[in-house]
């Protein structure tokens, strides 16, 4: 298990039966930066990785 994985659970657990938008999460992700500019890189990559998920020609498979 990834330490990561301990948030996820957390939030799975929390929130697990809300429903929100994309663009909701977008702006917690906005916000999450704006108070953490450090984790501007990871939440960008998971921010394109989210956005891309339904695309062939990624090559990241």
């Amino acid at each position: 298990m990834y330490f990561t994985d301990r948030g996820i659970e957390e939030l799975a657990q929390r929130r697990g039966e809300e429903e929100v938008s994309f663009d909701w999460l977008a702006e917690q992700l906005r916000t999450f930066v704006d108070l953490n500019p450090d984790f501007e890189v990871p939440i960008e990559r998971l921010a394109t990785w989210l956005a891309r998920l339904d695309d062939e020609d990624d090559g990241d498979d």
